[in-house]
């Protein structure tokens, strides 16, 4: 059961439960399992799509990080649904509705923002029906909403209930322990595109982090974990 109203807002502290109502700790919780959620549904998506042209299984990784099955626009896909749209009860249409809103301006920021500052682009929809820019579209705006009103009464009812039966001190050590991995993989995954988009204009690096991403996390390797990230320009 959702629970709206006052305990929205609550944090962390003094409570019953681990990770009670809407915290810091309840919302990692739900953009990891967002995250790890959308990188296997992009990966088993892409493995049918991949079969119904090309008549082959080809599992592609389809992530926003170099380790772990984390496709962190997903995650914070769901993080945005939790806190804008479960302030208080709204109608299964207005929860639709909002939920399309966001799940496709959040899409078309994100591919305008890595086209920018990277360079690089990770989908691309001009060819399809009713897009916007080729960054987002219309249909996929309908999915976004039909995922929202999914998530709103069944997913996150659920998986706030299974996250809150974890016994305080366990889950308050292993929630640190995911949350120090998770930004050395954030630093370590985006850094190294940073370089990469660095290089591509010629910058060397000036500290040892950049020549150890440029030794360790070249074009070569990031392909394998980014294979459909393709280099649209490089400004020098």
């Amino acid at each position: 059961m959702v629970r709206y109203g006052k305990d929205f807002g609550v944090y962390c502290m003094n409570q019953k439960r681990f990770a009670e109502g809407i915290c810091f700790t309840k919302l990692f919780w739900i953009f990891l399992l967002g995250s790890i959620f959308g990188a296997y549904y992009e990966q088993i998506l892409n493995l049918f799509i991949h079969y119904h042209y090309h008549h082959e299984f080809v599992w592609q990784l389809r992530r926003g990080v170099i380790y772990g099955p984390i496709s962190p626009i997903y995650g914070v896909g769901a993080v945005l649904f939790t806190i804008l749209l479960l302030r208080k009860e709204k109608s299964n249409f207005s929860i639709f509705l909002k939920g399309a809103l966001i799940g496709g301006s959040f899409e078309y920021l994100i591919s305008f923002f890595q086209e920018t500052f990277f360079g690089t682009i990770s989908w691309d929809y001009s060819q399809d029906f009713l897009n916007i820019n080729g960054r987002t579209t219309i249909p996929y705006m309908i999915v976004w909403g039909l995922l929202a009103l999914l998530f709103a009464k069944v997913i996150y009812p659920t998986i706030s209930n299974i996250i809150e039966s974890f016994p305080q001190k366990f889950g308050d050590v292993f929630t640190g322990i995911l949350v120090v991995l998770l930004v050395l993989d954030f630093f370590v995954s985006w850094g190294s595109l940073i370089r990469q988009t660095l290089r591509h204009k010629g910058y060397e690096p000036i500290t040892f982090v950049g020549t150890f991403f440029d030794k360790h996390y070249n074009d070569e390797v990031l392909r394998q974990y980014y294979a459909n990230m393709k280099v649209i320009k490089v400004n020098k």
